[in-house]
């Protein structure tokens, strides 16, 4: 199959895995300050410049991020924009006069990964293969126009001989290297915006053999979601959730669908530019409540990842803890507030049963129940939580459960797929039935 690539392109981060003619393989590295990381974060930054040639400049992962500290009243700083990848709704937004699609979005940040990536990514690849969740993110998301979008960047980019694999499918193939014989195997890849579930017949120990696939099932709630209740439950109603307007001499409520919008990562990112901001602002005006003006200084300020590090860190302190200190300043908000974990599981629990009725479509659709599966593999960012974790270790018993490779686990899949003999059986191209 020639030189490979895998490419993980996730809500949150993005890995790419490059395998060669030979059989080696191995992950991407991208040189930062400091050292270097092979988890590339999907955030996006875009400045105006001086240059009439170049009047946009737009950076990636840990460049845009230190472009919006360096600048964040004059940066425009988008992250988890693959939720809008299948969304209809979704058409364009607004930077700096440019009306961006998504494709253009997606084309922008792929070139920086290509920038960023040195040598192992100079050839694009002879064959690319890119994950795809089960089940896109979005209000009624349609793979097809996903697949559409993302074909349309990669060629732009020069990425070429695209082909197509569901990421827990990939996620997969990684584990199965560490088979010692024959399993079927239960995948969950839980990541920023999709959970995933493929289970999976592997015939021989590595992977080797046979592999059949048994059945997938995805939803479209994940560690996004998990964010988003701690922004509505502990820093929406700082900022006037709940309070009212004068209109007309009437008292009203100020609408929630600006908290919303604002604790989704995504719709953050475009309320700056959107008509919202502007009704925000005539209703703070009015408002019962000063910090509505305080919620409008807040996004106009563009502090979107702060709040993203403040409720990141949070996340993380509640999985190894039984209680958390969230802590949040900027544009004159001033949040500290004490978060136990039983509080946070108890938020969480409509997402973690969308995801643990998921893993039932999965066996109901291979025919399976909890003892037919040998082994169950979770993965990615929000396989950390332990209400997530819990829902396995209870349906399916401790000793069947293993964990890893949060990051790496997809791309390296993929990159072995693409470099099997059989990459056919598992991967699509851009098809009228995506």
């Amino acid at each position: 199959m020639g030189y490979v690539l895998g490419v993980d392109f996730g809500t949150t981060n993005t890995v790419v895995a490059w395998r060669a003619e030979d059989g080696s393989q191995g992950i991407v590295p991208f040189k930062i300050p400091g050292g270097e990381t092979t988890a590339f974060r999907s955030v996006l930054s875009f400045r105006e410049t001086p240059d009439p040639a170049h009047p946009r400049l737009a950076q990636a992962g840990p460049w845009a991020i230190e472009d919006y500290l360096e600048d964040p009243l004059d940066t425009r700083f988008i992250q988890s924009f693959k939720s809008f990848a299948a969304s209809p709704h979704f058409q364009s937004t607004d930077i700096f006069q440019r009306r961006y699609r998504f494709e253009d979005l997606l084309a922008a940040f792929l070139t920086q990964i290509s920038l960023h990536g040195g040598t192992a990514l100079q050839g694009r690849g002879e064959t690319v293969v890119v994950g795809r969740p089960v089940q896109f993110a979005g209000v009624s998301p349609s793979a097809r126009l996903a697949l559409e979008r993302y074909e349309a960047a990669f060629l732009k980019v020069g990425f070429k001989n695209l082909r197509y694999v569901y990421e827990p499918v990939g996620a997969a193939f990684y584990f199965a290297q560490s088979l010692s014989g024959p399993a079927t195997v239960l995948v969950a890849d839980f990541g920023g915006g999709t959970s995933d579930f493929s289970i999976i017949r592997f015939q021989g120990a590595k992977g080797r053999g046979a592999a059949r696939a048994l059945a997938n099932a995805g939803v479209p709630v994940a560690g996004d979601d998990f964010d988003y209740r701690i922004i509505d439950h502990v820093v929406s109603p700082e900022l006037g959730k709940g309070s009212t307007y004068r209109s007309q001499g009437k008292i009203l409520p100020v609408p929630n669908r600006y908290f919303s919008a604002f604790a989704r990562w995504s719709q953050l990112a475009m309320l700056k530019t959107s008509r919202d901001l502007s009704e925000l602002k005539s209703l703070a005006r009015t408002a019962s409540d000063q910090r509505l003006s305080a919620f409008v200084d807040l996004i106009e300020g563009d502090h979107g990842y702060p709040l993203y590090r403040a409720v990141s860190l949070t996340k993380q302190a509640l999985s190894t803890g039984e209680a958390a200190r969230f802590s949040f300043h900027a544009a004159g908000v001033d949040i500290e507030a004490d978060i136990a974990r039983s509080d946070f599981e108890s938020w969480i629990k409509p997402e973690l049963t969308q995801m643990e009725r998921a893993c039932e479509t999965a066996l109901a659709a291979a025919g399976l129940t909890a003892p037919d599966i040998d082994q169950v593999f979770l993965t990615g960012g929000s396989s950390l939580v332990p209400a997530v974790r819990r829902l396995f270790v209870d349906r399916f018993g401790a000793h069947k459960i293993a964990a890893g490779g949060e990051f790496e686990s997809i791309a390296s899949g993929l990159a072995t797929i693409g470099g099997s003999g059989d990459h056919g059986l598992w991967s699509e191209r851009l098809a009228p039935d995506c």
